[in-house]
């Protein structure tokens, strides 16, 4: 994965600089850089990177609560920078799932954890669109479900005669199961 957009959220310059040049080494770009975690999420909603190093540290209070909102909202994937011999808090963050880097940072660990923090943003994206969209399917199934009972009801038709009606409706007037059958149930719901 080259050429990166990343943001630095982390307040000692020494430690951004030299992520930076570490970064540019790999072909990454960095694009905004911030000393406190407000700062970093403002860039991120401004500039929609692809990646984001955050610190944790105490001189960073709102690092570790900013990296969450990242990451709940899914504005982009995030790689944790930790101090060495916080190893309570690494392990906390292990248990979140969010990579994370131990400072003083070294090239070789950067790669692979830039890897693996695009996968793993990617694959969580994918599994929540999946899930977004098994619940329209539940939503729709049960909706044409309760039009298919009105129908059957009020015009005294099997069920797959019912399913038929819509479906036909649905083809006619170019418009989703989902809409045919909530536009059946209003009707109904009305009368």
């Amino acid at each position: 994965m080259q050429g990166l957009r990343v943001i630095l959220g982390d307040p000692d310059e020494t430690q951004r600089v030299e992520l930076k040049k570490l970064l540019h080494a790999l072909g990454q770009m960095v694009v905004g850089e911030a000393e406190d975690g407000l700062g970093t999420l403002k860039l991120i909603r401004r500039l929609t990177p692809d990646l984001v190093f955050i610190s944790v540290q105490p001189a960073m209070k709102d690092g570790e609560s900013v990296a969450h909102m990242i990451e709940d909202e899914r504005l982009c994937p995030v790689v944790l920078l930790l101090e060495r011999g916080r190893e309570s808090h690494r392990s906390r963050e292990a248990d979140t799932l969010l990579p994370y880097l131990i400072k003083p940072l070294q090239e070789m660990s950067l790669q692979p954890i830039i890897d693996l923090a695009v996968s793993r943003f990617r694959e969580v994206s994918r599994l929540e669109k999946e899930i977004r969209q098994l619940k329209n399917t539940i939503e729709t199934r049960k909706i044409v479900e309760k039009a298919k009972g009105i129908l059957m009801r009020n015009l005294g038709i099997n069920e797959a005669e019912a399913f038929r009606r819509i479906q036909k409706q649905s083809m006619n007037k170019r418009m989703s199961l989902k809409a045919v059958a909530e536009a059946i149930v209003v009707a109904y719901d009305m009368q």
